[in-house]
């Protein structure tokens, strides 16, 4: 029997599974079935192992001047040395980076992403092993929708361009990286009622699509 393919799904509160509310927060999250993480396993079938690193507020590269937790670039290589072997890390980060204390353009946000793209391909190893790096999924967050509430629009101002922006620079850096690359708004939009989260169709059609990528890689 052959082992099973291992993904690692490294993001933020898209990829945790945040259940978006009127009032903002708190809130819970999407069981697992319902997160674009379980939803892309059903399509992939049992040749697979789904292993999801999503937290909430997660940046590329920035250190929050609140959370110091949230520096995505600090903590995927440890997540990749934690987790090997690995065939394949799906990366769906950015919109965090938008928040305008960041001051960080769409450029200076796919420049981060391409961060987290040398961590992967700079992975083999681990601790003391002899494994290869994986290979890496660059997936483009859709663009932030209107926000109901008063803080997450201040906490976004300017987002809704920045976020629009992404895809396109995101592709662009992938393909100057020779990795793979899937933009996310063009299957889904931040349907949910907070202008930034996925409904429970947004997560499965992305989950889908997400999944017919991997096929293609695999």
């Amino acid at each position: 029997m052959s082992e099973k393919k291992s993904i690692l799904c490294f993001g933020d509160s898209l990829t945790w599974g945040w259940i978006p509310v009127v009032e903002g927060a708190p809130t819970y999250r999407y069981p697992y079935e319902k997160r674009w993480t379980g939803q892309m396993a059903s399509h992939l079938g049992d040749g697979f192992h789904i292993i999801e690193e999503g937290l909430s507020a997660r940046t590329t590269s920035a250190d929050d001047p609140n959370d110091p937790r949230l520096n995505g670039s600090e903590y995927l290589p440890t997540a990749l040395a934690s987790h090997l072997p690995l065939d394949l890390v799906i990366v769906m980060l950015g919109t965090n980076d938008t928040k305008p204390f960041f001051n960080r353009t769409p450029y200076d946000i796919a420049y981060g992403m391409s961060k987290l793209v040398v961590q992967i391909a700079t992975s083999a190893g681990g601790i003391g092993t002899p494994y290869p790096a994986p290979k890496a999924l660059v997936v483009a967050p859709p663009p932030l929708t209107p926000m109901q509430h008063p803080y997450f629009r201040g906490m976004f101002g300017g987002g809704h361009e920045k976020t629009a922006e992404l895809g396109q620079q995101y592709r662009d850096m992938a393909d100057f990286m020779k990795c793979a690359f899937l933009n996310a708004g063009e299957f889904v939009t931040t349907d949910g009622c907070d202008g930034i989260h996925f409904t429970e169709q947004n997560n499965a059609d992305l989950g889908k699509a997400i999944a017919e990528k991997v096929m293609t890689i695999l």
